[in-house]
């Protein structure tokens, strides 16, 4: 399952721009993974919140798929940042919550990863919801 998560986001231009990596996909849950680049910063030298929910909403996507098989999409989700991302790796862990036949409902958490340690950053929660006729994971 890890390798189709990976080709679903390999197909994806942003993901490839900021060097994405899904490092997991099962039912179990997902993790993306973002190097923390210069050019990913905001003017105060932290990584851009959009960034974060960039990972946030992808990582809760990938969960979500898990759960209802490929074709999915993010029907909605919201973002609590909780501290600057500042570090070297952004790490976001989502699982799905509940799953019915069309959606969703997933968590995850986001943190950053300096000098060894993880800190949570942000926590999000989506809904995911099932396309009628698609065919890839993301």
């Amino acid at each position: 399952m890890l390798q189709l998560g990976q080709q679903a986001l390999a197909s994806q231009p942003f993901s490839r721009l900021i060097g994405a990596v899904l490092t997991r996909f099962d039912a179990e849950g997902t993790e993306l993974r973002v190097p923390v680049q210069e050019s990913l910063k905001q003017q105060h030298g932290f990584l851009h919140g959009g960034v974060v929910s960039y990972a946030a909403d992808n990582a809760l996507t990938f969960a979500g798929g898990a759960a209802l098989g490929t074709g999915v999409v993010t029907s909605e989700y919201k973002i609590n940042y909780v501290r600057p991302a500042i570090g070297q790796e952004l790490v976001a862990r989502a699982v799905a919550v509940h799953a019915g036949k069309s959606q969703a409902a997933c968590r995850c958490d986001i943190y950053v990863v300096n000098e060894g340690k993880e800190l949570l950053c942000a926590i999000a929660q989506g809904t995911i919801a099932r396309l009628a006729a698609a065919s890839t994971a993301e």
